[in-house]
């Protein structure tokens, strides 16, 4: 009997020197009882132990509380059944170890217990071995097993607990108690203690009176004491008890034993000896299991496994041709090996072995009982096989010998468990599958199998459902295929469903698998189920294993660096590396690149119900949460400070508790950013549904580089709108105001400039309520640049003002800088070309002094527009050209591409069309900063270029494409593109 899925030991947050209790057990072979240690804990009152008692016997498996309601009460449960039933087991998990009884699919059920913790279980055990060593002919052992069995019984089974379930299996486990002491008896005279067994037989007998094996046996030991007539007699009783009671004559046996003594069989003096087991020749052994009909794919493994398995026959091949598949619960492995195996056979003439190996379950199987098994298939009669492992290993080496047999071992645990049982002669080859990689097995072809392709997992997909049904919606079938994470097992159990259920269409079904909290649930069909699959695999990592394969699937994100791991688990990096290293040899974690880590999607769900289900204390989710927020951001904010030096925003920014990197340099810090865009990004939107929203705000702010990069822009505005919205909700007018303040700025990068207007200004409202003077530059700086852009010159300028007067107030020298420079661009579009030039190049200067990089660059772009209008493209076409140096060397596309633009601008002054169209196209292919109104100037320049070049069909294309942006967008610019389309117009 199995005691349900073993769920890893955990440790409880805090380290204090506290007595552990002891391992909980229980007991149903008499009174239903509960211990922890030694110590007994109290099950309550009799209805309460009878659902203790209805959980314990289920193995582990879920009761609905209506099976629960029928145990409990029958047919004719009280009203409030549903209620007690759920008080019930209230009170017992108050009492039990956490995570013991857990509640799911709305019933309840026992789970995490160790080996050994039901008594039941322990006597099903000892049962089973003694079992095994009777067939080997240890009779004294299996005698001695059995006693300890019924040793484990103290008095009535399930004693005192009402209800029809614990009454119909207290007539179940008397019944079996019974057939075990029958068999204990039989033994007792089978090794000549028919004396003792008498007396016993002589109380069991008047107990039992209506049990014929019992009358059987004392009718046995009776004669074989030498007490013949009494053993007659007791045939005489049985056979008037029965005539009386229920009318019948004794049973066939029982009237034969009595002949048998009537005539003094010899047979019966002594104890049976032993049958002598008949010399069996070699046979050929053929115990592959079939090969599934729909098998799809996987051609090239196919080929690859074929070849080496067909290798071990050739001659100057292989001595024994290994070959070890790893891959996920659920991967296929089973299905590929079985398949390979069948194609092998005529390789193997003299036939092939297989076994289960039970790796992934709670008790393995073990190599002894294996090879026996195997030799009595290879035709070694019991007799003649010894009983160590060494000289089983040995022998199946023996008989193996000359012949051509290939072996496969499926579900192997480890390496340890093979070694035994792998062949090691030639001619002979293994295929070994795993869920571990087995690295330290010396001489194999090992196989790493991922997921199926997309088309694949389509194809097998199609053949189970049918290709009218997926042809007619390819679109949801694909998404069907997408859900299942492109696992096997789990398109053939949501196929299957599918299959089934004609009046489902393919998008219900994709419909069912979009929700993520059910889609485990969703993929079970008969006794095949994915989050089963991945039970097995989770119950056999150790306790610090486990507690990284729960806490890790609670981050989102593509996958998890080194770094960012170590951090939510709170551990030094090398003993994080160890755990995670060793996570991906069990196959449940993937290492997608050196110090890269990342779970199947199905594996992320099933490891965040398990923290769900076993994290404890249920706090430690959160703060393993809060651990890598505070790096990602910690990290963020040191990339911006390294790019703006002199910038305050880090100041005040949220306080983080855990550190993040150093960097050695401006290019490490950059390569971080970018590298973990994604995980950054889904980072802080993880963080804007809880109490942790203003540091995911913080950390969009921080990370505002990814907003103008390009290659993020989109996700990261996504994340922006949420946080937005989540900050809203929440009524926290402090992180509303920033995200208001980061959204401002995602808007502006598009160019929509009036809903950047009513961001920031709600944003500045915010920020006056929250008291936080963060945003107060910000806005007033953004403000400004939406005004330069929507002509109201005046409005900005007064805006600039502001933010230059709240950047002095905060020492921020950097916002200062900024600020000018996007002055310099109010004074320009006001025709003071000279006060433009001053404020831009008092930003540089201001620049200079920090030491900045980026913002430097903005600097000598707005000095380049300026020097551009004042008829100087030469200097122009200076600064502009080390912006756009710094802006490819940092990563700002948009910004190098909107630089392009104003070279193009540059050089269409200087009359160098050929360059202006190149710097031109340039900008087009990169995309700018400010959306269509910018893509609408840069198309006005390309004509302009293109005309002066002579091409003035393809000008006029530039500039009716051009047309529209700026029309829709109100800008000014769209009279001066109608007078170029204008016939009488000239470039």
């Amino acid at each position: 009997m199995d005691g349900g899925p073993r769920v890893p030991e955990q440790r409880r947050a805090g380290s204090a020197p506290v007595a552990e209790p002891g391992p909980l057990r229980f007991g149903v072979l008499g009174p239903v009882r509960a211990w922890h240690g030694e110590e007994a804990l109290s099950t309550g009152s009799p209805q309460q132990r009878a659902l203790l008692a209805a959980l314990l016997l289920r193995e582990g498996r879920t009761a609905t509380a209506a099976e629960l309601i029928d145990a409990l009460w029958g047919p004719e449960p009280p009203s409030q059944a549903l209620a007690a039933v759920r008080t019930y087991a209230s009170r017992l998990r108050k009492v039990l170890s956490h995570g013991v009884l857990i509640s799911e699919s709305g019933g309840y059920a026992i789970r995490g217990l160790r080996e050994g913790a039901l008594d039941l279980a322990v006597a099903q055990d000892l049962a089973a071995e003694a079992e095994k060593a009777r067939g080997a002919g240890d009779l004294s052992r299996a005698r001695s097993l059995l006693n300890q069995a019924l040793d484990l019984w103290d008095g009535e089974p399930l004693a005192g607990v009402p209800g029809p379930y614990a009454e119909a299996q207290r007539a179940r486990l008397e019944e079996w108690r019974l057939g075990l002491l029958e068999t204990r008896l039989d033994l007792d005279l089978e090794q000549g203690c028919h004396a003792e067994a008498v007396s016993e037989l002589t109380a069991l007998t008047a107990a039992h009176p209506l049990r014929e094996r019992l009358r059987e046996l004392l009718m046995l030991a009776l004669y074989r004491s030498g007490r013949q007539a009494e053993a007659l007699a007791v045939y005489a009783d049985t056979r008037r008890l029965l005539s009386e009671e229920l009318g019948v004559d004794p049973r066939p046996g029982l009237s034969e034993l009595q002949q048998r003594i009537l005539q003094a069989d010899p047979a019966l003096a002594e104890p049976s000896a032993p049958v002598t087991e008949p010399t069996a020749g070699p046979v050929r052994p053929a115990q592959l299991p079939a090969s599934v009909p729909d098998f799809t794919g996987r051609a090239s493994f196919v080929t690859d496994l074929t070849e080496v398995l067909s290798s071990a026959s050739e001659a100057g091949g292989r001595v024994m041709a290994v070959s070890a598949l790893a891959g996920i619960g659920g991967v296929g492995k089973t299905t590929l090996a079985v398949h390979v195996a069948h194609r092998a056979r005529p390789v193997f003439p003299d036939g092939q072995l297989y076994v289960d190996l039970q790796g992934a379950g709670p008790r393995p199987a073990e190599p002894e009982t294996v090879l026996g098994s195997f030799l009595r298939a290879l035709g070694t009669p019991d007799t003649a096989i010894p009983d160590s492992l060494e000289e089983r290993s040995a022998l199946y080496r023996s008989v193996l010998d000359g012949r051509r047999v290939l072996v496969l071992l499926d579900n192997a645990k480890d390496a340890a468990q093979v070694r035994p049982l792998l062949p090691g002669t030639e001619g002979c080859a293994a295929l070994v599958t795993s869920r571990v990689r087995m690295l330290d097995l010396a001489g194999a072809h090992l196989v790493d199998l991922d997921v199926m392709s997309p088309d694949e997992a389509l194809a097998l997909f199609t053949r189970i459902v049918g290709e009218e049904r997926v042809a007619a919606e390819r679109e949801a079938a694909l998404d069907v295929v997408a859900a299942c994470g492109f696992l096997p097992l789990a398109i053939r159990i949501a196929a299957s469903r599918l299959a089934a259920r004609r009046t489902w269409t393919v998008s219900v079904l994709a419909a069912k698998l979009a929700d993520e909290r059910r889609r485990l649930d969703e993929l079970q069909a008969g006794d095949l189920a994915v989050k089963a699959t991945f039970e097995l695999g989770y119950g056999q990592l150790e306790p610090a294993q486990a507690r990284a394969f729960r806490l890790l699937g609670l981050a989102d994100g593509p996958d998890i660096s080194l770094a960012a791991a170590a951090a939510v688990l709170d551990l030094p990096t090398e003993e994080t590396e160890d755990l995670l290293e060793s996570l991906v040899d069990t196959s449940l974690l993937e290492s997608a690149a050196p110090g890269r880590y990342r779970f199947h999607d199905l594996v992320r769900l099933y490891a965040r119900s398990c923290a769900e289900r076993d994290e404890w204390p249920p706090s430690e989710r959160e703060a393993a949460m809060s651990r890598v927020l505070d790096f990602y951001l910690a990290t963020a904010a040191r990339v911006y400070a390294m790019e703006r030096p002199g910038d305050r925003l880090v100041e005040h920014l949220e306080p983080t508790e855990y550190p993040g990197l150093i960097f050695g340099n401006r290019q490490e810090a950059l390569d971080w950013l970018y590298c973990e865009a994604n995980c950054v990004l889904a980072s802080a939107r993880q963080a804007l549904g809880d109490l942790r929203i203003r540091r995911g705000v913080d950390l969009l702010w921080a990370a505002k580089d990814l907003g103008e990069s390009g290659a993020n822009s989109k996700q990261y505005e996504s994340v922006a709108l949420t946080a937005r919205d989540a900050a809203q909700a929440s009524g926290d007018a402090h992180a509303e105001g920033r995200a208001r303040t980061v959204l401002t700025n995602v808007h502006l990068v598009a160019g929509r400039y009036s809903e950047a207007d009513e961001e920031a200004r709600l944003a500045g409202l915010l920020a006056d309520t929250a008291e936080d003077p963060t945003p107060v530059f910000w806005t007033s700086n953004d403000r400004g640049i939406i005004g330069l852009n929507q002509g109201r010159y005046a409005d900005a300028e007064q805006h600039l003002m502001r933010a230059i007067e709240a950047s002095r107030q905060d020492g921020n020298l950097a916002g200062e800088a900024s600020a000018l420079c996007n002055l310099s661009r109010i004074h320009l579009a006001m025709g003071r070309t000279g006060h433009a030039i001053t404020l831009a190049q008092q930003g540089i200067d201001l620049y200079d002094r920090l030491g900045a990089t980026v913002r430097l660059a903005n600097a000598r772009y707005a000095l380049g527009l300026a020097l551009t209008e004042a008829g100087r493209p030469s200097e122009a076409l200076a600064q502009l050209t080390d912006a756009l140096n710094t802006f490819q060397t940092n990563r700002q596309r948009l910004w190098e591409g909107t630089t392009h633009f104003r070279i193009a601008q540059a050089h269409l002054v200087g009359r160098q069309h050929t360059l202006s169209a190149k710097h031109a196209e340039q900008a087009l292919a990169i995309g700018c900063i400010g959306g269509d109104r910018v893509r609408a100037g840069v198309l006005t320049a390309l004509g302009r270029s293109l005309s002066g070049l002579g091409q003035v069909d393809r000008a006029r294309v530039c500039w009716l494409e051009a047309l529209p942006l700026y029309e829709q967008s109100g800008a000014p610019e769209a009279d001066a593109v109608r007078a170029l389309l204008s016939p009488v117009s000239t470039a």
